[in-house]
């Protein structure tokens, strides 16, 4: 089974969200950013999700996680629980 291990960064708006990228595009750390924006409780740990399987995250999450690019900043991603910015850091 395919696994992959993600941080993300969780906002209430497009705008902010994409606000939060160019400056992760612009050299701030993604786990930094995480820390001081993310609504998720994985703030705490910079946005990271651990280790999971397609499946375990809401749809459209899993659908970027196990489909683009590892290393990447990827979003906006809108879901139920808001817009997220995405790094996924493993896949196997």
């Amino acid at each position: 089974m395919t696994k992959a291990s993600a941080r993300h960064i969780l906002v209430s708006t497009e705008t902010e969200c994409l606000k939060l990228k160019k400056e992760i595009e612009s050299g701030k750390n993604f786990a930094e950013v995480a820390k001081a924006h993310s609504q998720c409780p994985s703030a705490e740990d910079g946005g990271d999700l651990g280790e999971f399987e397609p499946g375990q995250m809401v749809e459209e999450f899993d659908t970027v996680v196990f489909k683009d690019a590892v290393g990447k900043v990827h979003g906006p991603v809108k879901t139920e629980f808001g817009y997220h910015l995405i790094e996924i850091t493993k896949r196997s």
